[in-house]
This record gives C-alpha cells, sequence and structure tokens, in this order.
C-alpha cells in the first residue's frame, strides 16, 4: 500500500515554467510525496524555450507521469487520492476550462476532480494585464473552492534574486499544501522580525 501523499502538478503553456519545474524538485527530495506530472503540448514549448529543458529531463523529477490526453488516467477519477492539484504555470486557456467545468484534457479533468471532491487546487496564472474574462474565470473558480495564486514577490525580502522569487511561490503555495518549505522563503514576521 501507498502511504505517500500525492500532489498533481500540471505545467501548460503560460511563461512560467520554472514554476512547476521547481515544485518537482522540492518534491523530489520529500520521501513522504509522490508527484504525479501532467504537461500541455505549449507546457513543453514553454520547457524548451525558457528553460533548455527537454521532456525526459522534466520527467525524471516527476514519480509518474501523464499523458496530456490520458483521460482514462488515474488522476482522471476522485477514487484516485491525491492531496490536490497545481497548475503551474496556468494559462487562460486552462483557467477557462476549468472555470466551466470543461475537462477537454487531462490537465482541466484533474483540476475538475479535485474542485469536485473539495481537493485543494491552485492555479498559478501568468498573464498581464488581465481582461475581464480572465477576472471572471478566477472569481468563478475561487467560488468552487480554488485557490488562484498568482505569483508575485514579496519585495520586503529585499532580493533582486529570480531564483529567490520563484522559490518564495513555490514555498507559498507548496505550505497550503502542508509541505516543509523551511528555507524556501522567509515568512512576515513584522517589522521587528
Amino acid at each position: 500500500m501507498n502511504d505517500k501523499k500525492r500532489l498533481v502538478i500540471a505545467i501548460t503553456g503560460a511563461t512560467g515554467a520554472i514554476y512547476g519545474v521547481r515544485m518537482l524538485q522540492v518534491l523530489r527530495e520529500k520521501d513522504e510525496w509522490e508527484t504525479h506530472l501532467v504537461v500541455s503540448s505549449a507546457g513543453f514549448v514553454n520547457l524548451k524555450y525558457e528553460l533548455d529543458m527537454d521532456r525526459a529531463t522534466l520527467y525524471a523529477l516527476a514519480d509518474v507521469t501523464h499523458g496530456i490526453n490520458d483521460i482514462a488516467s488515474c488522476i482522471a477519477s476522485g477514487s484516485f487520492k491525491t492531496e490536490g492539484v497545481v497548475v503551474a504555470p496556468c494559462s487562460m486557456k486552462t483557467l477557462a476550462a476549468v472555470a466551466h467545468g470543461f475537462g477537454d484534457n487531462l490537465i482541466s479533468r484533474a483540476a475538475d476532480v479535485a474542485l469536485k471532491e473539495r481537493r485543494k487546487t491552485v492555479l498559478v496564472p501568468r498573464e498581464t494585464p488581465l481582461n475581464l474574462a480572465h477576472i471572471r474565470n478566477m472569481a468563478s473558480v475561487t467560488e468552487m473552492g480554488g485557490i488562484i495564486y498568482p505569483p508575485m514577490p514579496a519585495f520586503y525580502n529585499k532580493t533582486d534574486s529570480v531564483r529567490a522569487m520563484v522559490d518564495e511561490g513555490v514555498g507559498r503555495i507548496l505550505d497550503m499544501f502542508g509541505v516543509d518549505a523551511t528555507g524556501l522563503f522567509k515568512p512576515w514576521t513584522g517589522l521587528g522580525g
């Protein structure tokens, strides 16, 4: 029997593939966690463009990988227990699919399953500026219990390192799932801290 906690991580074609990759890297070091990865075709394009990373290198970071069109995958069913789903980064197309329950691929289906099972569902949108459709879709996902987490850095940490800004976002997201994110970000402790 598998006693590991399972987390689905999805990477879409929005800019910011580093968020999903960094999450996988952190969870790879956590023996009590099992990652299930699904990537859109545009996600692979951005992975190559932004990080010069190929599919095999990415897949090596995950415990289990799933094809984008594998609707018969275990993560497409609510009977497969997970802690939830993180879509990082989340394209506006995927946001719209999740907001409207349009399970057209395994990413939107896995998010739909997490929402219907009342499991934590975190979407990390990477788009700016936002139009009204984007905002309404974010509101819809929020009303269903999902969490919209735009990866905005906290400038009180006084860093100019992209890696530190990414780690902060990743650490705060993983913290929502109970993952020990010690060292990834410095929580605000007040002006005296």
